[in-house]
């Protein structure tokens, strides 16, 4: 019954709570200490922050209740206790230690730095950073005057706000305990403050040292006496304006509604302490300072929090900078308001603003690795796998680039990938485009000097049709090459395979073609042969045919279910989008490719055949080597292209037709050639009959 009555002159804790968590936020302290009172209101505090703030992805070092005040038979264990939280705050890894008290935990604060003093400790750092609640103020008995307060430097503190109130420095100034009669606290208070005593007394008689009077309280450093009013006096002084602001208004009802006592004269009614409540909760006035005072709907005064930096000088004074506000009524994301250039950061911080994590960032271009055994916050920091990268700082996992870009150098970034097929301007294009246009030139020379010399023995007795058709069908295959070189576009890709097969399988079914002649033509030499009949021009044509049908039907096929196209190919090669022809379907990609090497096998094992079968002019032993290379490059060609990327598969490929078709150019006709032009001696009937005797 008593709570409904109760009205809070210090701002909603709960805001203070989610102010702190803010703070910490902005300046990314993941890594914390925690330092509270083992009262009511240090553990309501402690179940309200360590769920909030663990969600937010803050982690506690450690979070220990501080000593609590003993009488003086048992200072040893106070003191001991007091050992345990300094070893705690020197071992501990946290730049940032929160404290949750109240006034008097000032004052053992300030005998901390002095332990590693008188026993053999470690020095309390400069660097640690306190966060201090708004309910702790800055409190020190009078021999504390000299301690060191630099670990103070750099603290950053909530407190209630606070204003210059008129006329509270001048009271202050006239203060003077020679005059304040029955006031035996200011007596005391100055002898403390100033260290003297006033006569008739028996306090620090020994020193000799007289109070005149006349000491002057704004000579005293801040760590001793402040001469602004502090943010709980403020409180206070805002809460009797507001009781006699309540009982103004309320006398001022009564009024209104006295009563009529004997006699006839008006009286006011009687007033009970709990109807004060009422006008309390409804007050509202401007006070001295011109701050409007009022009450929200759960009597909780309505204020904000100021957040100071303490900056501590070596004469043991102190300056309280306002560098930011708690606004309670602001969305959670932007209650906070704080200018990070005006705090002073202790002297042992050289960064920005400084650090307080459990392990270092994890930047770009890595990701955490959680630690066994230890916080979330604990962690270590992998290299993104290939593939892969972190753009920000401290993400937990790698993600990978989108199919068009690829990973930076560092990893850190994706960048386009480039585009990447076959040209005509790189060197391994030219290398091609000259080879080919040189066997290209080869075999048109081959070509013309055969037409020339058709009449000759040496062409004739080969079946010069069959050779003509031979030489024209290696031309164009050394011309398909330039199908291959060049940016892939719908009929490029459509034709390359095609061409490539149809020229490939007429040029290998002329072989076949010539090698089975030349066995028929033995066989044909035995009496009473019947081979004959098979000898003629007709037979060798439908050889060739019906390889090359066979072949344009399997092509056909192929170009009418799933023809090749253009595709622009993101994952073979990491820093490149390929652009190539897809083949549509690899079945019938290896069928062609199946058929024409079961030709060439067959050529090659009907030209071994037939390589020692007396003949003149027998073309089986240079068709048997160059159908060896042939199939030898074939064969290497297939391991290869299934094991490299890119467009060194269309490289390999424009090679393999150069050089399979090359090895048929010049076995076949590279003797040939020589005898027309360097022995043409050879080159004739006589010869021809010599060689058959």
């Amino acid at each position: 019954m008593q709570a409904a009555f109760f009205q809070h002159m210090f701002p909603n804790e709960d805001k203070q709570t989610m102010g702190i968590l803010q703070l910490l936020l902005h300046f990314s302290w993941t890594w914390i200490g925690l330092f509270y009172l083992s009262n009511e209101s240090g553990e309501s505090f402690i179940q309200s922050i360590v769920p909030m703030f663990t969600h937010e992805g803050i982690c506690f070092d450690f979070i220990e209740a501080l000593p609590k005040e003993k009488f003086s038979t048992n200072a040893d264990e106070m003191l001991t206790e007091w050992f345990q939280t300094y070893n705690i705050i020197t071992e501990s890894t946290a730049n940032v230690i929160l404290l949750h008290g109240q006034n008097q935990i000032m004052v053992f604060l300030r005998a901390l730095p002095l332990l590693s003093e008188f026993y053999d400790i470690s020095v309390l750092r400069n660097g640690t950073i306190w966060i201090l609640t708004a309910e702790m103020e800055f409190a020190s008995l009078p021999f504390q005057r000299i301690w060191n307060i630099d670990f103070l430097h750099g603290a950053i503190s909530f407190a209630v706000p606070s204003k210059e109130v008129s006329g509270f420095r001048e009271f202050i100034q006239t203060r003077n305990p020679l005059s304040e009669k029955g006031d035996g606290f200011i007596r005391i208070f100055w002898e403390l403050v100033f260290e003297c005593s006033f006569p008739k007394t028996v306090l620090n008689q020994e020193d000799g040292k007289t109070c005149s009077g006349e000491e002057r309280l704004e000579t005293l450093p801040g760590s001793v006496f402040e001469m602004s009013m502090t943010g709980q006096s403020y409180s206070v002084y805002n809460a009797v304006y507001a009781v006699a602001h309540a009982l103004q208004a309320m006398v001022s009802s009564k009024l209104k509604h006295r009563g009529m006592a004997d006699g006839g004269k008006r009286v006011l009614l009687d007033l009970q302490s709990w109807q004060l409540h009422h006008f309390l909760r409804s007050v509202s006035f401007n006070n001295s300072a011109s701050e409007k005072i009022s009450f929200d709907q759960n009597g909780q005064i309505e204020a904000n929090f100021d957040i100071i930096s303490w900056v501590t000088f070596p004469n043991q004074s102190f300056l309280q900078v306002k560098v930011g506000k708690v606004d309670p009524k602001a969305p959670r994301d932007t209650m906070l308001s704080i200018s990070a250039g005006d705090i002073t950061w202790p002297n042992m911080v050289n960064q920005e603003w400084p650090l307080s994590l459990c392990s270092d960032n994890c930047h770009a271009g890595y990701s955490k690795i959680k630690v066994e055994g230890k916080s979330f916050c604990c962690y270590d920091c992998l290299p993104c796998p290939e593939g892969k990268i972190s753009n920000q700082t401290d993400m937990d996992d790698c993600i990978p680039c989108p199919e068009d870009q690829h990973p930076s150098h560092g990893q850190d970034s994706c960048i386009p990938k480039a585009i990447s097929f076959l040209s005509f301007e790189e060197p391994l294009g030219i290398s091609f485009a000259t080879i080919a246009v040189s066997f290209s030139f080869i075999t048109a020379l081959v070509l013309g000097i055969f037409i020339k010399h058709r009449t000759t023995p040496i062409v004739r007795a080969n079946n010069s049709n069959l050779t003509f058709t031979l030489l024209t069908s290696l031309l164009l295959s050394f011309l398909c090459a330039f199908l291959f070189i060049g940016q892939p576009s719908k009929i490029s890709c459509l034709f390359q395979q095609v061409a490539f097969a149809l020229m490939f399988s007429l040029a290998v079914a002329c072989i076949l073609s010539k090698t089975t002649i030349v066995i028929l033509a033995f066989m044909a030499t035995k009496p009473e042969s019947r081979t004959r009949k098979w000898m003629g021009k007709q037979f060798s044509t439908s050889i060739v045919l019906s390889c090359v049908l066979v072949q344009a039907a399997i092509c056909i096929l192929w170009l009418a279910t799933s023809p090749p196209f253009p595709d622009f190919n993101t994952q073979s090669m990491p820093e490149e989008i390929v652009l190539e022809c897809n083949e549509g379907s690899s079945v019938m990609f290896y069928s062609v490719l199946g058929f024409m090497g079961s030709l060439a096998l067959i050529s090659f094992t009907v030209a071994f055949l037939a390589r020692k079968l007396p003949d003149s002019y027998n073309e089986a032993k240079f068709i048997t080597f160059s159908m060896l290379v042939f199939c030898s490059v074939w064969l290497s060609f297939v391991p290869t292209y299934l094991s490299i990327k890119g467009k060194y598969m269309v490289a390999v490929e424009i090679f393999s037709i150069l050089a399979s078709g090359g090895s048929l150019l010049f076995c076949i006709f590279s003797p040939k050639c020589f005898i027309i032009i360097l022995r043409p001696e050879l080159n004739k009937r006589g010869q021809l009959m010599r060689r058959r005797n």
